[in-house]
């Protein structure tokens, strides 16, 4: 829709009166309704953009999963998530958080969805609900709750009678419950769009036409509900109307084919902010300058929203990972694990957002047009005949060079592979490539108050040599635990008489082959040792050389497991655990263990069962001092005091090997310290402890250590902050987009002077305690570790003090005559770089009140 001038000016007017007239009659007779709190909002769409109330909107969303964090922290992140520019809060619906057992509807604590988005619609942002059924989410099996393994005849995600039947049930509590809580858009509150499915298309394939069925059911399920809102299917080409194709990716700008009918518009629901992490990777980092040139690049293609994936990724608390996933999710996203604001990812797209809404009303209600000017050079601008309003997006692909494009008569050197942003299509206010806002570094602190000697006890665990059992094979992982345990058991018994180890020269190797995901053995009571798969490749071989004794042996493995898969068709009939066992090197050649023997079997350690984790069981086991060594399976206690300060918390791990972390009860999460990188590190070394698990003196510290000859005593407590502050801009970049703003549709400045400036801010009452570097010239490095570079101006620290030193936030000018007061440039065909660095600290008074 566009709007048209007429020729009719008085018919017009006669109009406008009659309206006028009517509207205010209107508002006389129904004076209670458009004066409520909560006015009703209907949500439209065509192939612009979403219309809410009437008025089309540009939408920027982050994810932010309620389980992943706890209700004390959901305020800060949805706060901070609004202070980075975003309208619109997107979250999953995680069934089996919510039904874990079957009939039973759990919404409190880390599960209370209501008040999670009451939250945001105090912050005055819009809800995005995805209720699945299926998530993925890198959460424990797609958030399918075990249960629906069970029951009889089932398949997920195909027109399959039970699973439709639950799917329904499930899918109607939820969000009948929104519905009573009027927080639909249509009664008022936040949520402006839902999601049902989710990626389907990666197995409509394996199903065929009972997958087309499925979605065309799962469709007709949302719609029927008349909730007043869109429904989206993401990364679902073919979603049937009235459902809006959306794209997930890192560059839907040119990898979205666009939607399916004319009339819907173009949305992205994930944008991958990073690379989520499995044990045993390395360090991932997807930048700031790449996600905010795909952003610009989507919205300059007629796209209208955009949703961070994720945007605060949290911790996966407990056992709630899907296989071989971190406990820690998403921490590259734009607020850390902890919440903390990552800078630059935080504030450069921030900005980014700012820059956009100045070409709201071109990108809305303009007509499009696109240049190619040169091979790697393309502009795409937009204008709304008879007005000035106009918007441009100068687009540079060249990854190596930087490129000049001429426009309206003006020429433009764009930084390699970036976009520059002109609200009026004339001045250039912000470019994907050059990062003005400040940086940080993640500091951890050792904490004085938590880190007191610990007085470890220990409980170690039974071997179990002989249980029951009528299986000839081994049971299948998932179904031996149902998700109540990572750990289960498996015995069995064989022979072996003098002939079958007179072997001259032979080797006896055990040799069992495993789909995952690990499994440590043991040989008539002996530990041989274990093996593990990873995320790429979960099957693996377990061999060693072994000494068997005459008659009866006695074999032992426990199955462990690191979360149930997340993806994939026909999840339902996904299996794990030691699937072959044999025993090579006999006289009497190889001997099959697998199908010629019973197995015995049992589920989780006897700690679980006891409750041992928490107060309450605390008591059930006899509990040993520890002294220098422990045998593997060993449950560890101590006692410390809560951290100083009201900063976040985290338990380092050093020293220990694979197992599972309680405080006070609460599940802290999975860790793997000796599942190592290829740089030879530890995937995740800190683990989250919220402070709302913490009371002040005598918590409760139990870990559950899989492996032998750990070190505890090596475990400390730490205290998280980002007042390492770094700024780091070249002296040719785009002054910051918060200098501009749009009125009567003409871009002009807030000030007087436009120059470019480095913003350095601490965080809360903090104030800048030390430069710790500074530098105006070619420095090198990143924020925490830069150095030096051959050109540099001898007062750059100096001023630097000068300007910011004593103060909780400061602007530095960048240029050569801030830094160069001599006026003498030793380096003048250097384009400068300004890197500076400061710490942030408390005054005594803050210190005294742990703010």
């Amino acid at each position: 829709m566009r709007i048209h001038s007429s020729n009719h000016p008085w018919f017009l007017l006669a109009i406008l009166v009659v309206l006028l007239s009517f509207s205010g009659a209107l508002s006389s007779t129904h004076k209670e309704k458009t004066t409520s709190k909560n006015p009703k909002k209907e949500v439209t769409y065509d192939g612009t953009s979403l219309i809410i109330n009437g008025k089309r909107e540009l939408l920027y969303s982050g994810s932010i999963h309620y389980p992943r964090s706890t209700p004390d922290m959901w305020p800060k992140v949805i706060k901070r998530a609004k202070q980075g520019g975003l309208n619109t809060i997107q979250t999953y619906v995680f069934w089996n958080v919510h039904e874990p057992v079957q009939g039973k509807f759990n919404f409190s604590g880390r599960a209370d969805l209501v008040k999670f988005v009451k939250l945001i619609e105090k912050n005055g942002m819009y809800v995005t609900l995805r209720p699945g059924p299926f998530i993925q989410a890198e959460w424990n099996h797609g958030g399918l709750p075990y249960w629906l393994r069970e029951v009889p005849g089932i398949f997920f995600r195909t027109d399959n009678k039970p699973f439709k039947e639950h799917t329904e049930r499930y899918v109607k509590v939820i969000l009948d419950k929104m519905k009573q809580e009027k927080l639909f858009a249509s009664q008022g509150g936040p949520i402006i769009l839902g999601q049902i499915e989710n990626e389907y298309s990666a197995v409509e394939r394996a199903y065929k036409e009972d997958g087309v069925n499925y979605i065309k059911w799962a469709a007709k399920l949302v719609d029927s509900m008349n909730l007043g809102i869109p429904w989206v299917m993401c990364k679902q080409n073919n979603a049937p109307d009235p459902m809006i194709n959306a794209c997930n990716g890192r560059h839907c700008g040119d990898t979205f084919p666009g939607p399916n009918k004319k009339n819907k518009p173009s949305l992205w629901t994930e944008n991958w902010t990073t690379q989520f992490r499995v044990f045993g990777d390395p360090p991932a980092h997807r930048s700031v300058e790449d996600i905010a040139y795909s952003v610009a690049r989507f919205f300059s293609k007629n796209g209208s929203h955009v949703n961070y994936y994720m945007y605060h990724g949290g911790t996966n608390f407990g056992r709630t990972s899907a296989h071989y996933v971190t406990t820690r999710y998403y921490d590259d996203a734009p607020l850390d694990e902890f919440g903390l604001e990552r800078e630059p990812k935080y504030g450069h797209l921030k900005l980014l957002h700012n820059a956009l809404n100045l070409c709201k009303k071109a990108l809305l209600w303009g007509h499009s047009r696109t240049e190619k000017p040169g091979k790697d050079t393309e502009i795409r601008y937009y204008e709304q005949p008879g007005t000035k309003v106009c918007a441009a997006f100068l687009a540079n692909n060249n990854t190596e060079a930087a490129e000049t494009i001429k426009f309206k008569g003006k020429e433009y050197v764009i930084p390699p592979r970036s976009i520059s942003i002109l609200p009026d299509c004339k001045t250039v206010v912000y470019s994907t490539a050059e990062v003005i806002s400040q940086h940080t570094s993640r500091n951890y602190v050792k904490s004085k108050k938590a880190n007191k000697k610990f007085d470890f006890k220990v409980f170690t665990e039974t071997i179990p040599s002989e249980l029951k059992g009528e299986s000839f094979i081994p049971v299948e992982l998932y179904g031996l635990t149902e998700d109540v345990t990572d750990y289960g058991w498996y015995t069995t018994n064989f022979k072996t008489d003098d002939n079958d180890l007179k072997k001259k020269g032979g080797k006896t190797t055990l040799r069992i082959a495993s789909l995952g995901h690990a499994l440590h053995v043991w040989l008539n009571g002996e530990y041989l040792g274990n093996g593990h798969g990873s995320h790429e490749e979960k099957s693996f071989i377990f061999q060693k050389q072994v000494s068997l004794k005459e008659g009866e042996n006695h074999l032992t493995m426990l199955g462990v497991l690191t979360g149930f898969p997340d993806s994939g068709s026909y999840l339902e009939h996904r299996y794990t655990g030691p699937r072959s066992v044999s025993i090579l090197g006999l006289s009497s050649g190889p001997l099959d263990l697998t199908e010629k023997n019973k197995w015995g079997n049992k589920v989780g350690m006897e700690g679980e069962k006891l409750g041992i984790h928490a107060e309450k069981g605390l008591k059930k086991v006899k509990w040993q001092k520890f002294s220098a060594k422990a045998p593997g399976l060993t449950w560890y206690q101590t006692r410390f005091d809560a951290p100083e300060s009201k900063s976040s918390v985290a338990i380092r791990m050093n020293g220990m090997g694979k197992g599972l972390i309680w405080v006070n009860g609460e599940g802290v999460g999975r860790y793997w310290m000796s599942f190592l990188s290829p740089l030879k590190n530890p995937t995740q070394v800190e683990y989250h402890i919220p402070r709302s698990f913490l009371k002040p003196k005598k918590n409760l510290l139990v870990i559950f250590e899989e492996e032998p000859n750990v070190k505890p005593e090596l475990i400390d407590f730490v205290i998280i902050n980002r007042d390492t502050v770094c700024s780091y801009i070249g002296e040719n970049y785009t002054p910051s987009v918060r200098h501009w703003t749009k009125k009567n549709d003409k871009v002009q400045t807030i000030t007087d002077d436009v120059f470019l400036t480095a913003n350095l801010k601490c965080s809360g009452t903090k104030k800048i305690a030390a430069v710790e570097f500074a530098s105006f010239g070619n420095p090198n490095g990143t924020c925490g570790n830069f150095t030096l570079g051959s050109c540099n101006a001898p007062a750059s620290k100096q001023v630097i003090e000068k300007y910011c030193l004593g103060k909780s936030e400061c602007d530095i000018p960048v240029n050569k005559s801030t830094f160069q007061q001599d006026k003498k440039d030793s380096c003048p065909k250097v384009v400068k770089m300004l890197a500076v660095q400061v710490k942030c600290g408390r005054t005594k008074k803050n210190k005294e009140s742990g703010i």
